[in-house]
């Protein structure tokens, strides 16, 4: 016999768009004349929040800092969410999918917005290397159970 009450897992893209854009080359245009050696700071903030039942809007933060020659080139910053529908998984799981599963659906559209952004504002396209989002999801459950105090209901995951 089968529990009526348990729905088999299901998920759903209801909707992929950007919540904020940000793009500053305070030094230009003398960053265009100084040699080209440039090195990239990159963080990743990733937060859920329960809009209705089984509802979730994920928005992952991605923040691109590139200097050269120890001036600041430019700051590109994209927060991409999606509103995702998931049904049947229990708590873990869910986390799991908000954590980890949404930010891997939501990396590429960011990836992109950055690269136009940067070859919009004059200078090489940056290409943002893959993102292994479920071994950053596993080491913040780690620094979750090192230090307890800071759980987080929300399913935050800050990555620097």
């Amino acid at each position: 016999m089968t529990d009526k009450n348990t729905a088999a897992p299901a998920f759903e893209i209801q909707r992929i768009y950007v919540k904020d854009l940000s793009y500053e080359a305070p030094n230009t245009p003398h960053t265009f004349s100084d040699d080209w050696k440039p090195e990239v700071q990159l963080n990743l903030e990733t937060k859920s929040t329960r809009i209705q039942d089984n509802v979730h809007e994920v928005v992952l933060s991605v923040t691109a800092t590139v200097t050269s020659s120890k001036k600041s080139a430019f700051l590109v910053e994209v927060h991409q969410a999606g509103i995702f529908l998931i049904t049947g998984f229990p708590g873990d799981q869910l986390q799991q999918m908000l954590g980890s599963f949404c930010p891997n659906i939501l990396f590429p559209y960011a990836r992109e917005a950055i690269s136009d952004l940067v070859v919009r504002g004059g200078f090489p396209q940056l290409i943002l290397a893959p993102v292994n989002f479920d071994a950053l999801y596993a080491q913040h459950l780690e620094e979750q159970k090192k230090s307890p105090a800071k759980t987080e209901e929300s399913g935050d995951t800050k990555i620097h």
